[in-house]
């Protein structure tokens, strides 16, 4: 018998316990290297545990139980490798679900009544599925493999026995009710130490900073006319869409140059003033709010605003952030307009001293040069610890950052207008 430790790794240096949160194997399974075993989560951040052998797994801790770093969370006897079985992981091998597949015959050309359709790539496709609709790369993908509908419908999986008994169940009566059966069912989960970590770090922001909120209202329709006039130009460009969030990125990491105290956080009896913007962008997961952090936002174009969003994000949704890449920012942006908010007070995202708001955009009359009109407006709100950061220098923030948005060229001087260039004053 060869057997191998798989120890807890480290998910950064301040961090010496971590939590198992869920196994994601059977006890005594056989796994394949470098599958994902386990579910580690800190205070901070979620990481996976990863097979580094081949073999069956013993573990050594059970879910919700503390480790340390370093500690032994299973071992892999790697002398046990077999593959699994068509019958023991409950998905038919590739020769049984061929095996299983109805032989199709081309129909006849010109014969009334046949049983097939042709497709726009020439494959056969059943009456049953001829519906069934594909998107380019589905398409593209099946005609690479040579299969059609029928195939892929066929190949997902074998009807059980459960199936065909809910079917039979519902008697002559096969109508869908609207009506749905009323229920009284509780459902109790443990919560992970990251949320209980937001959790705390949430309730200490209301009761050891002194927070105020200011708003304002941005006309979008400049940052709107904009993406939609270059949108198309940018993509085949950068490989990338245009978004909202790279402009109230680059829009605060301006103003927060013009106001530093704004980029400023407390340090015991000292306050810390920063000559960069390194910009969190708060983004939900299943896990909880997860703030990725992009740096040095005020020496980057949009295109690489948008490549470092998409990326971080992306890493937050899937799990995959490690503790730098959430640590050391001097500002954040939330948006909960992209869930439907039109007005809200964010909280702080301590150790920092201020984060904006962003809400959605709704077309409402306003008054622009005596006339009312319709403009797609923003409400936007600046949280702020009123120890550092005084009413004034909140207000005008907001206002700068207004201004920049309403007048997106002005982002590319970084100071004044573009007709204050122009005019030299």
């Amino acid at each position: 018998m060869a057997l191998i430790e798989i120890k807890v790794p480290s998910p950064g240096e301040s961090i010496t316990h971590v939590e198992l949160f869920h196994w994601m194997v059977e006890d005594g399974a056989v796994v394949t290297k470098g599958t994902e075993i386990a579910e580690l989560e800190s205070d901070k951040a979620t990481l996976m545990l990863v097979a580094d052998e081949s073999g069956k797994i013993s573990f050594k801790a059970s879910e919700g139980e503390m480790l340390e770093v370093g500690a032994v969370a299973c071992t892999i006897d790697t002398s046990v490798v077999q593959p699994m079985t068509s019958a023991q992981s409950g998905i038919p091998s590739a020769a049984e679900t061929k095996k299983d597949l109805p032989v199709k015959e081309k129909a006849p050309a010109g014969v009334a009544g046949a049983t097939a359709a042709v497709s726009a790539s020439g494959e056969l496709i059943s009456k049953e599925y001829e519906k069934v609709r594909l998107t380019p790369l589905a398409k593209k993908v099946m005609e690479e493999n040579s299969l059609t509908v029928d195939d892929v419908i066929s190949g997902l999986r074998r009807l059980k026995r459960e199936d065909v008994d809910a079917i039979l169940s519902l008697g002559d009566d096969k109508t869908v009710s609207l009506k749905k059966p009323a229920s009284r069912n509780v459902s109790i989960m443990r919560l992970s130490s990251l949320r209980r970590k937001l959790s705390e770090r949430l309730v200490s922001v209301k009761n050891e900073t002194a927070m105020l909120t200011t708003f304002n209202e941005v006309d979008m329709k400049p940052v709107m006319d904009l993406r939609k006039k270059h949108q198309n130009a940018f993509v085949e460009r950068h490989g990338i869409k245009l978004g909202m969030m790279s402009f109230f990125m680059k829009a605060s990491a301006i103003a927060l140059q013009e106001f530093p105290n704004v980029n400023a956080m407390l340090d015991g009896e000292n306050l810390a003033t920063y000559d960069y913007a390194d910009i969190a962008v708060a983004v939900s997961t299943p896990k909880g709010l997860m703030v990725p952090v992009v740096r040095n936002v005020e020496s980057l174009g949009l295109a690489e605003i948008e490549k470092a969003i998409a990326e971080v994000a992306e890493k937050a949704r899937k799990g995959k952030l490690s503790i730098p890449e959430m640590t050391g920012g001097t500002f954040t942006i939330t948006n909960g307009g992209v869930f439907g908010s039109m007005m809200s007070t964010p909280l702080i995202n301590p150790p920092q001293s201020a984060i904006l708001g962003m809400h959605n955009i709704i077309d409402r009359p306003v008054a622009v040069e005596g006339q009312v009109v319709i403009r797609p407006m923003m409400y936007v709100a600046l949280s702020y610890d009123h120890r550092v950061i005084d009413g004034k220098d909140s207000v005008n923030f907001l206002k700068r950052v207004k201004q920049l948005l309403e007048n997106p060229a002005d982002m590319l001087f970084g100071g004044p207008s573009v007709e204050e260039v122009l005019l030299e004053i």
